[in-house]
This record gives structure tokens, sequence and C-alpha cells, in this order.
């Protein structure tokens, strides 16, 4: 092959090796042979210049995930980086932020620099109140006018969504409660989602926004006949004593409630001899600011 042709191919190589360098993707080159991954983040409470832990879960993907651990991972709060942490065993970190003024803020968690594991992210929400605020705990079932289903077998790639379309006037209703007056607490229980507290935190804010919510704090409870009036017991010892008003569907947690002398709706109307004595109940959305 002649000298010239020899350059001219090489040139025409050294150009386009240049081109893919320059429009690749950010990224690409260092996520190439990694492990794809899901990043899933649980809502945190706080006061204002109170520190607050953000909790994060970095898990592979596939038929039976596990966590993955020694991840290095970044908190990053309207797109600043405020806190790194390094992931356990289990694929669980908590870093650590400390706000400064009140309101519900969207929080993101990312995967740093690694070898292993490819680019993700999570979202989740930190809500900085004052103590003294009132706070309505809403149980996630009250708003829906079907019970959750159990959610089938678990892949990260396919999440288990709460199912079922909300009540009628539930999300103006309390819309209108949290407007002016009370910071709303969506209760969750982690059964409904095979006992993940980190899969049911992202999949009830999630159904929570697509049907137009006001954006609060979710809270996640274990499985157990007690898990309500445990976690109330636990947000009381921390300081939040302002929780003292329970907005919910099933006989458990309204007696949650009632046992520790607080008040307690149920919506809809539950079915005859399901309403503890001590209740109160309303028929619909539209009654229940009647009922606080």
């Amino acid at each position: 092959m002649p000298v010239r042709e020899i350059m001219r191919h090489l040139f025409h190589t050294v150009c386009l090796f240049f081109l893919i360098i320059v429009f690749s993707p950010p990224g690409a080159a260092s996520a190439a042979g990694t492990t794809p991954a899901t990043l899933l983040v649980t809502d945190s409470l706080a006061s204002p210049n109170q520190t607050a832990m953000v909790e994060a879960r970095l898990m592979s993907r596939g038929p039976a995930p596990t966590g993955l651990g020694g991840e290095p991972l970044e908190l990053l709060v309207y797109g600043k980086v405020v806190a790194t942490a390094v992931t356990g065993e289990d694929g669980t970190a908590r870093l650590p932020f400390t706000p400064k003024a009140q309101g519900v803020i969207p929080v993101q968690v990312r995967v740093g620099e690694s070898m292993r594991v490819a680019p993700t992210e999570g979202l989740g929400h930190l809500a900085i109140w004052e103590r003294r605020n009132p706070i309505v705990a809403v149980e996630l079932a009250a708003l829906m006018a079907a019970p959750q289903a159990k959610p089938a077998a678990s892949d990260a790639r396919s999440k288990p969504e709460p199912e079922g379309t909300p009540l009628p006037d539930a999300a103006d209703e309390l819309g209108k409660l949290t407007q002016f007056y009370y910071r709303v607490m969506y209760v969750v229980p982690s059964a409904s989602f095979g006992g993940d507290r980190f899969q049911a935190s992202e999949s009830s804010r999630e159904w929570l926004k697509l049907h137009k919510f006001p954006t609060g704090y979710v809270l996640v409870v274990p499985v157990g006949e007690q898990a309500f009036g445990t976690a109330i017991d636990a947000l009381h010892a921390d300081g939040w004593k302002t929780v003292k008003t329970g907005i919910g569907r099933t006989k458990a947690f309204a007696e949650a409630f009632l046992q520790r002398r607080l008040d307690a709706v149920m919506v809809p109307e539950p079915a005859k001899g399901e309403a503890p004595r001590k209740a109160k109940v309303a028929k619909e959305w539209k009654e229940i600011r009647k009922k606080l």
C-alpha cells in the first residue's frame, strides 16, 4: 500500500476516535462493565438546625437483589453535595444533613465514583418542621378506594406499587387541611411491600405524587399489630408531641391513637362493629374537616 494511502487511513482512524471521545455521553466509559443497581431512599424528619439522617440502600438488580456494600454515596440538596458515606454490608448508608429553613424539600442520593457499580440515583423527601406545628397522621389505605394489593415476587426492576384509585375528594380535602394548619405524615405498613421499608417509601411517594396529594413525610412502619402504636410512642419520645390526630381506614390504626387518648377518625365508614367505640367516623373525605 502506498505511503499516501497509509497516512490517509491513519488520519481517518484518528479522527473517528476523536469524535467518539467528544460525543460519548458523560460517564459512558467509566460505566462500561459495571453492575446495574437500584438506589432507594427513605424520607427523613427533622427540625430546623437539627441534624437529620437520610437513609439509602444500594441494591443489585435482578431476580435476587442483594445489598452492595463498600460503595460511596453522595447526598445532594438543591444540586449541591452536602454529605458522603460508604454503604455497609447490606448496602445501607446514613448521610447527615442539618437543614436551616422549614418545608418539605427533595433530596437526591447518588453513587459516587465506583469501579463496580454503574451510575444511579434515588430520590426522597426531608420534612423540616417546627416541633410546635400540629401534625396529622394519615394511613395510606384511608386515601384509597380499594385496599393495597400484595406485590408479586421481588425484582428490583419491577417495583411494587400501591394499587387502588384515590377516594373521591381525598387529595383536595387533605390539601385544605395542610394549606394553613396541619403538616401531613403518611403512615405506610411495610407489610404491603414484602416488608421492605425502602421500597414502601419510594412506591408510596410515587403514588401520592401521581394523584396530586400534598407533599408530606412518608413514615413506614414494620409488620405487627402494635406497629402503629410503637411508631406514635417513638415520635412522642423524640419530641414530636403534636402528633395527636390520626385519620385511618383500619381498626388497628384507630385504636393506636385512642389507646393513647388521642383523636382518631375513620374514613370511609367501616362495616358495622369495626369502628372502636370512641373513634369518629366520616362517610367520605368531605366530612373529615368537621370531625377534627
